[in-house]
Protein backbone atom coordinates (compact mmCIF):
# COMPACT_ATOMS: atom_id res chain seq x y z
CA UNK A 1 0.00 0.00 0.00
CA UNK A 2 0.99 3.88 -0.26
CA UNK A 3 1.39 6.00 2.21
CA UNK A 4 0.78 9.75 1.39
CA UNK A 5 1.97 13.16 3.32
CA UNK A 6 1.42 16.23 2.30
CA UNK A 7 2.85 19.67 3.33
CA UNK A 8 3.61 23.09 2.03
CA UNK A 9 0.20 24.50 2.76
CA UNK A 10 0.03 27.81 4.50
CA UNK A 11 -1.19 31.33 4.60
CA UNK A 12 -0.48 33.99 1.52
CA UNK A 13 -1.94 36.76 -0.15
CA UNK A 14 -4.52 36.61 -2.70
CA UNK A 15 -1.81 36.74 -5.92
CA UNK A 16 0.56 35.11 -4.14
CA UNK A 17 1.75 31.48 -4.51
CA UNK A 18 2.48 27.93 -2.51
CA UNK A 19 4.22 25.18 -3.60
CA UNK A 20 2.54 22.33 -2.22
CA UNK A 21 4.10 18.78 -2.01
CA UNK A 22 3.32 15.18 -1.50
CA UNK A 23 5.89 12.45 -0.28
CA UNK A 24 4.80 8.68 -0.95
CA UNK A 25 5.68 5.36 0.84
CA UNK A 26 6.29 2.55 -1.42
CA UNK A 27 8.99 0.97 -4.30
CA UNK A 28 6.43 1.26 -7.35
CA UNK A 29 5.52 4.91 -7.12
CA UNK A 30 5.43 5.64 -10.79
CA UNK A 31 2.72 2.66 -11.56
CA UNK A 32 0.33 5.25 -9.68
CA UNK A 33 -1.54 8.03 -11.23
CA UNK A 34 -1.67 11.13 -8.80
CA UNK A 35 -4.33 13.88 -8.12
CA UNK A 36 -4.19 17.09 -5.91
CA UNK A 37 -7.98 17.55 -4.60
CA UNK A 38 -9.13 20.36 -2.48
CA UNK A 39 -11.95 20.83 0.04
CA UNK A 40 -13.59 24.45 0.57
CA UNK A 41 -15.78 24.43 3.92
CA UNK A 42 -19.40 23.32 3.52
CA UNK A 43 -18.29 22.00 0.25
CA UNK A 44 -17.67 19.02 -1.81
CA UNK A 45 -14.16 17.36 -2.48
CA UNK A 46 -13.73 18.43 -6.06
CA UNK A 47 -10.50 17.40 -8.50
CA UNK A 48 -8.10 19.97 -8.78
CA UNK A 49 -5.46 18.61 -11.08
CA UNK A 50 -4.09 15.14 -12.05
CA UNK A 51 -0.66 13.85 -13.57
CA UNK A 52 0.26 9.89 -15.35
CA UNK A 53 2.41 7.63 -13.87
CA UNK A 54 5.35 8.87 -15.94
CA UNK A 55 4.46 12.22 -15.56
CA UNK A 56 3.74 12.92 -18.92
CA UNK A 57 0.06 13.58 -19.09
CA UNK A 58 -1.16 16.42 -16.85
CA UNK A 59 -4.99 17.57 -16.13
CA UNK A 60 -6.42 20.40 -14.39
CA UNK A 61 -10.14 21.88 -13.22
CA UNK A 62 -10.79 24.83 -15.46
CA UNK A 63 -10.75 26.69 -12.11
CA UNK A 64 -7.53 26.27 -11.63
CA UNK A 65 -5.67 25.81 -15.88
CA UNK A 66 -3.03 28.19 -16.29
CA UNK A 67 -2.80 29.06 -12.62
CA UNK A 68 -1.69 25.50 -11.05
CA UNK A 69 1.19 23.15 -11.93
CA UNK A 70 0.96 19.55 -11.29
CA UNK A 71 4.53 17.74 -11.65
CA UNK A 72 6.25 14.57 -9.75
CA UNK A 73 9.55 13.36 -9.09
CA UNK A 74 9.52 9.85 -9.27
CA UNK A 75 13.16 9.33 -7.89
CA UNK A 76 11.87 11.30 -5.07
CA UNK A 77 8.09 9.51 -4.85
CA UNK A 78 6.58 13.14 -4.52
CA UNK A 79 4.38 14.79 -6.78
CA UNK A 80 3.84 18.76 -6.41
CA UNK A 81 1.51 21.30 -6.95
CA UNK A 82 3.09 24.78 -7.83
CA UNK A 83 0.04 27.23 -7.25
CA UNK A 84 0.12 30.83 -8.65
CA UNK A 85 -2.11 33.51 -8.85
CA UNK A 86 -3.77 32.28 -5.88
CA UNK A 87 -7.36 33.64 -5.16
CA UNK A 88 -9.45 34.02 -2.02
CA UNK A 89 -11.62 30.83 -3.91
CA UNK A 90 -8.85 28.49 -3.43
CA UNK A 91 -9.14 28.29 0.22
CA UNK A 92 -9.16 24.74 1.04
CA UNK A 93 -7.38 21.75 2.38
CA UNK A 94 -5.77 20.14 -0.32
CA UNK A 95 -5.20 16.57 -0.23
CA UNK A 96 -2.93 14.42 -2.14
CA UNK A 97 -3.91 10.95 -3.90
CA UNK A 98 -2.78 7.54 -5.80
CA UNK A 99 -4.78 5.26 -8.00
CA UNK A 100 -3.66 2.34 -8.89
CA UNK A 101 -3.03 2.92 -12.92
CA UNK A 102 -0.97 5.29 -14.64
CA UNK A 103 -3.99 7.14 -16.17
CA UNK A 104 -5.32 10.26 -14.34
CA UNK A 105 -9.03 10.01 -13.42
CA UNK A 106 -11.11 13.06 -12.40
CA UNK A 107 -13.19 11.31 -9.73
CA UNK A 108 -12.28 10.45 -5.86
CA UNK A 109 -13.57 7.63 -6.14
CA UNK A 110 -11.08 6.60 -8.65
CA UNK A 111 -8.42 6.85 -5.73
CA UNK A 112 -7.10 4.58 -4.34
CA UNK A 113 -4.88 6.06 -1.30
CA UNK A 114 -5.07 9.36 0.31
CA UNK A 115 -3.01 11.74 2.50
CA UNK A 116 -4.61 13.42 5.43
CA UNK A 117 -4.10 17.14 3.71
CA UNK A 118 -2.68 20.74 4.53
CA UNK A 119 -4.85 24.00 4.77
CA UNK A 120 -4.39 26.58 2.07
CA UNK A 121 -5.25 30.21 3.22
CA UNK A 122 -5.74 32.62 1.06
CA UNK A 123 -6.15 36.54 1.97
CA UNK A 124 -7.63 39.47 0.35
Amino acid sequence: QVQLVESGGGLVQAGGSLRLSCAASGRTFASYAMGWFRQAPGKEREFVAGISGSGGGTYYAPSVKGRFTISRDNAKNTVYLQMNSLKPEDLAVYYCAARKGVVIATTHSNYDYWGQGTQVTVSS
